[in-house]
């Protein structure tokens, strides 16, 4: 009996996690087809290094959706880019997305995803002050977003020594 345990608890944990790893899968194509469309509606590239996700109830239903932070830049061979914000949310057993909106870019703001709690989501930002190059952003902020009826809204810009506690991270 102990020989079989050992033979098929290995099995076992490996179809658990391959399950769990293509579930993740899937929802990095969702997440990657999406980005990808805009992308090319703008005539522009994802800069994919940039991307970030965190998971957290967005809609209040007690299931975590995803916040993505995503750059395209490169809009018609300029060197513009320009952050957004997208949720998806978890839906019929997948994952689809609601809604996007503009959050930073150059000559705008720069923004860093930080957390979600109590359905917002936290950014630390980067915004120009009156001496600042466009590339250099040096005035540091917080702001929050939120979805309310399907839309991303933005709640107020914070100070910068408002407190943020960082969720939990799940990109690549």
């Amino acid at each position: 009996m102990k020989s079989v345990l050992m033979f098929f608890t290995p099995v076992i944990l490996l179809c658990i996690l391959s399950f769990g790893s293509s579930s993740q899968n899937q929802e990095i194509a969702v997440i990657d087809k999406f980005i990808s469309k805009q992308a090319t509606q703008e005539r522009g590239e994802e800069y994919k290094d940039a991307r970030k996700v965190l998971a957290g109830d967005l809609n209040r239903d007690g299931v975590p959706d995803l916040a993505v932070l995503y750059t395209i830049e490169g809009q018609d061979g300029t060197n513009n880019h320009v952050q957004y914000l997208a949720v998806f949310i978890r839906a019929k057993g997948g994952l689809a997305p609601v809604t996007h909106t503009v959050v930073g870019g150059k000559s705008d703001r720069d923004v860093e995803l930080q957390a979600i709690r109590k359905n917002i989501i936290f950014f630390k930002t980067l915004n120009y002050g009156p001496k600042d190059a466009a590339c250099c952003p040096t005035k540091k902020g917080v702001t929050r977003f939120a979805l309310v009826d399907s839309r991303l809204k933005e709640l107020s810009a914070l100070g910068p020594t408002a407190t943020l506690i960082v969720s939990r991270n799940i990109t690549r």
